[in-house]
């Protein structure tokens, strides 16, 4: 695989997005899983794969030449802004708000798939990811998605570490709790996205939440949680685009095998070594 790295732009640009997608998806999927926020990512890859879909229909019917990477990015984002605006209507009942977008993602997806006259190998592949589907347009324009979303990170670190935790403290010292959401929201749209080439909108929500959960048995701090989370993430990334080049199989789903892998790992770990703590302390 190296020599055809080295050979071919296509793998050479896939391989580097991986990368990319490794940091991003579980860094925020740090803070969407401290926030108990997870479903988030499954409404947002829903909307995502209906801006797909329009993209690929609109492309069909009257050839613009829109990608439906940006039409799958422009959905999300307008989707994650109807979950923030859908959160202030149902204040007693916010997680209405993760429902009621989903539904309307999966309804649209049906319309405009049955518009452009169903399944076809590109709609295959956004869903269930590509180690071929890259461009070089594409890859550079995850590379300032990854920028954007690392800036935005780094400004609003203690801003969004406040609210993940304490939300009525934060509110209390003076921190714009709406603004900030609708921040976090919105960067979450666009790493779903972003990670849509590599590991597919029907699995992108996995990247976000399962090394984070494997992070969470063993990391001893929020920041150690986040730097776990990322080289679980980057691992299953790595894992799941060598083998996708190899057996020819869509690397989403050895992503989300691997990852599942690495959480009973470190389930079992933490089992052992609280088992062998017990042992210590009885024989004292």
């Amino acid at each position: 695989m190296l020599a055809d790295f080295l050979e071919y732009d296509f793998l050479r640009h896939t391989f580097l997005t991986g990368l990319l997608i490794g940091i991003i998806a579980p860094l925020l999927g740090t803070f969407i899983v401290v926030r108990r926020l997870s479903l988030i990512a499954d409404a947002l890859s829903h909307v995502t794969l209906a801006g797909i879909a329009f993209g690929l229909f609109i492309d069909k019917k009257f050839a613009l030449g829109i990608a439906p990477l940006y039409s799958g990015m422009g959905f999300s984002v307008i989707g994650s802004i109807f979950i923030e605006k859908l959160r202030g209507v149902y204040k007693a009942y916010q997680e209405l708000a993760i429902p009621i977008i989903l539904s309307g993602g999966v309804g649209l997806s049906v319309i405009f798939i049955a518009l452009a006259d169903g399944f076809n190998t590109d709609l295959f592949n956004y869903l269930f990811g590509s180690v071929s589907a890259v461009s070089e347009t594409d890859f550079y324009s995850i590379l300032g998605i990854t920028a954007v979303i690392i800036l935005g990170i780094g400004l609003f670190y203690k801003e969004l570490v406040t609210l993940s935790f304490d939300e009525e403290h934060a509110v209390v010292s003076g921190i714009h709790a709406k603004r900030i959401h609708l921040l976090f929201i919105v960067l979450t749209a666009l790493v779903i996205a972003a990670s849509i080439r590599v590991v597919g909108v029907l699995l992108v929500s996995a990247l976000m939440t399962l090394p984070v959960a494997a992070s969470m048995r063993i990391a001893r701090g929020f920041k150690h949680m986040i730097i776990f989370s990322i080289i679980f993430g980057e691992t299953a990334v790595i894992i799941g685009l060598i083998s996708g080049y190899y057996f020819s199989i869509p690397p989403g789903g050895t992503i989300v095998m691997v990852s599942i892998a690495i959480l009973l790992l470190t389930i079992g770990i933490k089992h052992y070594s609280t088992k062998s703590l017990k042992n210590d302390s009885e024989g004292r």
